[in-house]
């Protein structure tokens, strides 16, 4: 077990929306929780699989909906529910907690991501536990079903949901992930597209070979090194495709973007006209929350569950779903999928299928 600085915790972050290929949530929010863990007095633990206790629980907490803003007009269909104050994931994790009748020892990231990730941190800071060393995608994902807990049929119930007008609601003898997913997605469109649930609460023993293991401290590692590299002028395209084992794929600037929210996900597209040696080209990017597929003039060229990373090539800093705009220069990198995804099983529950294409 290693504690981390605060330093550590934003790096780490800043290397998850990397690996987040649009989604995972916004990187300041994630800051800003971990501000407000800190600000409590409280102190961050990462911990190996293989170290933990096996017999003690671990869980997973996570915000789920789109990610685009709403408009004026759906804002005001709230406006006369209550918002109590504090974080409704806390109050999730304390229903949990009475509801279990048992301690949990370890928060498990639900993807990889600006804010997803820090919510892990969060949970487990404020209520003095550590956050175990591995996720359950290797990257951002769109659905609850799309994780190796689902490819490897854990149940993910009890699921304890809340949102930020004080309402918890507590899911029992849910089937599967998918039925999670329809589910939990329900209650995120009628809570203003956004809520704080946890689920896949397990002892670690039944968690550990079903995770992804070290994807958190290869976040810190992708953090802190792109962190040097815009320091220095340095390409972190180049560099987290070097990282990653993976391969810049596309440099150019975005001509057309749209998106729109619809049924709880941020649908969208943008395009980018390649410049450099990718002169002349075109690159179009479709997203759903997170980039799924990418076509070089027309031509399929990368797909999930590879991960479609957009990199603001002027900054240096990853971009995030649906903040891209025209006259934007953006470098996309591939990187492999995580193994688990690879798999036959794997590709059928997030593969090009998922997003209509032959596999």
């Amino acid at each position: 077990m290693i504690e981390l600085t605060r330093d550590d915790v934003v790096d780490l972050l800043f290397g998850a929306t990397y690996l987040g290929t649009g989604g995972g949530g916004e990187l300041d929010e994630g800051i800003a929780l971990i501000d407000e863990a800190l600000a409590a007095g409280k102190r961050f633990y990462l911990e190996q699989l293989e170290d933990a206790p096996q017999d003690k629980l671990g869980c997973t907490p996570y915000f789920l909906g789109a990610i685009s803003p709403l408009t004026v007009e759906e804002e005001q269909a709230y406006d006369h529910l209550p918002e109590p104050e504090g974080q409704a994931i806390q109050r999730v994790f304390e229903r949990l907690e009475e509801y279990l009748g048992q301690k949990i020892y370890g928060s498990v990231a639900c993807e990889l991501g600006g804010s997803n990730t820090a919510v892990a941190f969060f949970v487990a800071a404020m209520n003095d536990a550590v956050v175990l060393d591995a996720d359950p995608a290797g990257r951002a994902v769109p659905e609850i079903t799309h994780s190796t807990y689902y490819l490897n049929q854990l149940p993910a119930s009890p699921i304890v949901v809340g949102n930020a007008f004080g309402e918890i609601m507590l899911l029992e003898n849910i089937i599967d992930d998918q039925r999670a997913e329809h589910v939990v997605r329900s209650l995120a469109m009628a809570s203003r597209n956004d809520v704080a649930a946890i689920d896949h609460a397990l002892p670690i023993a039944e968690l550990k070979d079903a995770l992804i293991p070290g994807t958190i401290s290869l976040s810190l590692k992708i953090g802190k090194a792109c962190k040097e590299a815009i320091a220095k002028g340095e390409d972190t395209a180049k560099l987290l495709a070097d990282i990653g084992g993976g391969s810049v794929a596309f440099r150019g600037e975005v001509s057309e973007t749209s998106w729109r929210t619809q049924d709880g996900f941020t649908f969208g597209d943008f395009a980018l006209v390649g410049h450099g040696e990718f002169q002349s080209q075109r690159y179009d990017i479709t997203l759903k929350n997170e980039n799924m597929a990418a076509w070089r003039d027309g031509v399929l060229d990368i797909v999930i569950p590879d991960l479609i990373c957009a990199i603001d090539i002027k900054t240096g800093a990853p971009v995030t779903n649906p903040n891209t705009h025209i006259g934007q220069q953006i470098a996309i990198v591939k990187l492999p999928a995580p193994a688990q995804f690879k798999t036959q099983k794997g590709r059928e529950i997030f593969g090009p299928t998922y997003i209509g294409l032959e596999g």
